[in-house]
């Protein structure tokens, strides 16, 4: 039993952690659409993925330290970073503020000691995947902006700010050497070509009313209420051509990397409720109670198959 136990968490790749930014997600988008109930039972579901990655982590830090080093250097590492953020994001709209402070302290560490090893092995052309440098640097404004505003820490709206910009920054430097013909062969990731967007948008919702509460100049929130909606529009154009490109050359076969799939769906739900509330684009509130069910509806489809494919991995 302890044998099989081991082969499966020895089966999880670095990028398992989207499973727990895609839960995540979900959860932060049935709360905003009020399935309160709903939301919490995939924050349980986030949360034991998120602890059960650092068991992971852990043991190959200890016990596998080149398959480690080998993984630290890669985008896919950054899921975790992500996936920090988002959990963190999420308790904190139930005001459990302290929760998250611990997971913005975890995340940045994570994100400085990552970061600079995974942009020195970079290559080209660039897929889905390497979208996380943006997808993880945005996940730290968005978690900055909400304890700016939810525990008052006002102080914390200039350095989320600095995290959106470089996070767009990092979108750009991307896409400007993206494959577009992941479209056609991508397993999943290329999706992260709207999701680092999306959660860039999401940035943009939580940062308005944080520059409002730190007493920033009108026209600087306003920008930013302005750059959130714009952002959104981009997302949904995106999100509309990948829906095509997979009715076009449908991937129907499991790959851990779909979960990259379900997180854009899910942040792009998410971002246009919240940039809604933040920017009174009442318009994209019907939108966001619509793209939440079919991030849910992938979700579980991806839990249960990801449930089959770790148990065949435990009796190979």
């Amino acid at each position: 039993m302890k044998a099989d136990a081991g082969r499966a968490l020895t089966a999880i790749p670095a990028g398992a952690g989207a499973a727990a930014m895609s839960t995540g997600i979900v959860s932060v988008g049935l709360h905003l659409v009020g399935f309160e109930w709903f939301s919490r039972f995939w924050l349980v579901v986030g949360v034991l993925i998120w602890l059960l990655l650092m068991v992971v982590f852990v043991g190959r830090l200890f016990d596998d330290r080149a398959r480690w080093a080998n993984e630290a250097d890669t985008p896919p590492a950054l899921t975790g970073v992500a996936a920090t953020c988002v959990l963190g994001a999420r308790c904190v709209l139930l005001d459990w503020n302290h929760v998250g402070w611990v997971a913005l302290s975890i995340a940045l560490v994570a994100w400085v000691v990552l970061i600079p090893a995974v942009v020195r092995h970079w290559a080209s052309p660039t897929v889905g995947v390497h979208f996380l440098l943006c997808v993880s640097t945005q996940g730290l404004a968005v978690l900055g902006a909400s304890l700016a505003v939810s525990a008052s820490a006002h102080w914390l709206a200039g350095p989320a700010f600095v995290a959106f910009l470089l996070g767009l920054f990092f979108y750009l430097m991307v896409m400007i050497r993206f494959s577009y013909n992941q479209f056609r062969v991508g397993a999943g990731d290329q999706w992260v070509f709207a999701g680092g967007l999306a959660i860039s948008a999401l940035a943009a919702g939580k940062l308005a009313p944080a520059a409002v509460a730190a007493g920033w100049p009108e026209g600087v929130h306003e920008a930013i209420r302005v750059a959130g909606v714009v952002i959104v529009c981009i997302v949904l154009v995106d999100y509309v051509v990948l829906v095509i490109s997979e009715i076009r050359w449908p991937r129907l076969q499991y790959d851990v990397r779909r979960w990259s799939t379900a997180f854009p769906m899910g942040m792009t739900a998410a971002a246009s409720l919240t940039v809604a509330t933040a920017s009174d684009a009442d318009w994209l509130r019907p939108i966001g109670h619509v793209l939440v069910w079919p991030a849910v509806v992938v979700c579980l489809i991806l839990l249960v198959a990801s449930g089959r494919h770790l148990r065949a991995a435990s009796e190979a």
